[in-house]
């Protein structure tokens, strides 16, 4: 990545990067900009008196998800941009071609393209029904390429173009592939289109790629990550103050694939505070990007498409174990009530690798609960592969599942929503451990 352009050096520590007016009268394009990262880079350009064309589904208000394209066209207005909302799904052609036209025919031309719409399923191969992986292929992959592909005629008239998907780079370590195949698969597909257009059209248009380096507090990430995520990430506007960066820059800044707090910090922003939902508390490394692995969990020389991932096999002893997994499972099973299998309603098996290991249970679905060294009484809702390590961990409250699993030190098969309960249902036990 290459750094330079925007007029942010020398800032405040304590301030976010300050509008330049320099997107003044420029038409952006921004998928899924009704809510989340995409509102968030929308109302940043807003301020330089922008027109933003909103380009998302949601017309009528959701039952769970805030917002809705004419809400985010008000908030746009209010900010000082000039706002158009349209009805787009991504997955069909007709409705990004003619969202365009209308754009084209209000604004006059479109000259900056940001590809934000994206779905999400953490599941695995076994557990990712057909429909989902139809969603994030067609949403991420092929609703990116096509509205890049009706965008493109138009931005080649415009004189500093740009096109921004919002992806990560193409990490082939096969942990990021292991527990969501599918996802990791429409994500890449996103930042394989920045690969090819950036050179296709060098020297036209700009085409880059922006990922954040923590988790970001969205209406997404509460689902996956469940009450008091929000802690552990840090608002939108450090996505849209780093798109903002990247989009005043000149179209000869392409082809990069770029983290929004390392080109921040290279324009002059030294304080991240500012960005974090609650400063000063542990962030979550995001999706594909290492971190520092535990060796207990993984061991991998290189990230190459034919290395192997190698796990240490688990193995059942004969006898139920000793030591600090099987003292976590009997303290468990003394704090358990009614209540929390009331409220839980679920079954937990642990396959756990290393000392102490082999498969555990949790049975918060029959009366009085229990935990045991074996198979579960009925059958399991949820599975959970880790070390023996990272379990005593987790249960300890050293380690935030959310944490585990967004690390790869955590392998979730079966009913995701049910596995979500488990931080809170940790939360209340902790005090116990």
């Amino acid at each position: 990545m290459r750094s330079g352009g925007c007029a942010a050096r020398g800032i405040a520590a304590a301030a976010m990067l300050p509008n330049t007016g320099k997107l003044a009268g420029c038409t952006l394009f921004i998928t899924g900009a009704s809510r989340g990262i995409g509102k968030a880079i929308a109302l940043k350009a807003a301020k330089d008196g922008a027109n933003i064309v909103i380009a998302a589904k949601t017309a009528e208000p959701h039952p769970t998800l805030p917002g809705t394209i004419y809400t985010a066209a008000e908030e746009i207005e209010a900010a000082g941009g000039k706002a158009l909302p349209c009805v787009v799904n991504v997955r069909e052609e007709e409705q990004i071609i003619s969202a365009v036209e209308k754009a084209v025919k209000t604004f006059g031309g479109i000259d900056i393209l940001v590809n934000n719409a994206s779905a999400i399923s953490l599941t695995g191969t076994l557990e990712t029904a057909t429909k989902k992986v139809n969603l994030m292929m067609d949403v991420n992959v092929r609703g990116t390429y096509l509205t890049s592909k009706a965008c493109l005629p138009h931005l080649r008239k415009s004189k500093n173009p740009h096109i921004l998907n919002l992806s990560p780079p193409m990490n082939l370590n096969p942990i990021w592939f292991k527990n969501h195949c599918a996802y990791t698969i429409s994500k890449y597909g996103m930042s394989m289109c920045v690969l090819g257009m950036a050179e296709e059209f060098r020297g036209e248009v700009a085409v880059n790629a922006l990922w954040p380096k923590t988790a970001i507090h969205t209406a997404a990430m509460d689902m996956l990550g469940g009450a008091g995520i929000e802690k552990q990430c840090r608002k939108t506007d450090i996505l849209a103050d780093a798109a903002y960066c990247i989009l005043t820059k000149p179209k000869s800044f392409t082809g990069n694939f770029i983290i929004d707090e390392v080109l921040l910090r290279e324009e002059g922003v030294k304080d991240f505070d500012v960005y974090a939902i609650a400063p000063g508390h542990p962030l979550i490394p995001d999706f594909f990007l290492d971190v520092e692995i535990d060796t207990t969990a993984v061991k991998q020389k290189g990230y190459g498409a034919a290395q192997a991932l190698k796990e240490e096999k688990t193995e059942s002893a004969p006898a139920k174990p000793s030591g600090p997994v099987a003292e976590t499972f009997r303290v468990i099973q003394g704090a358990m009530t009614e209540e929390n299998v009331r409220s839980t309603q679920g079954i937990f098996q642990f396959e756990l690798s290393g000392d102490g290991g082999g498969t555990w249970y949790i049975d918060l679905k029959n009366k009085g609960g229990s935990t045991g060294f074996g198979k579960p009484p009925g059958t399991a809702d949820v599975v959970m592969s880790m070390s023996s390590a990272d379990f005593v961990k987790m249960f300890t409250g050293k380690l935030k599942p959310t944490m585990a699993f967004m690390s790869g030190k955590l392998r979730i098969k079966g009913n995701m929503a049910l596995a979500m309960k488990l931080e809170k249902l940790l939360t209340q036990l902790n005090s116990k451990l």
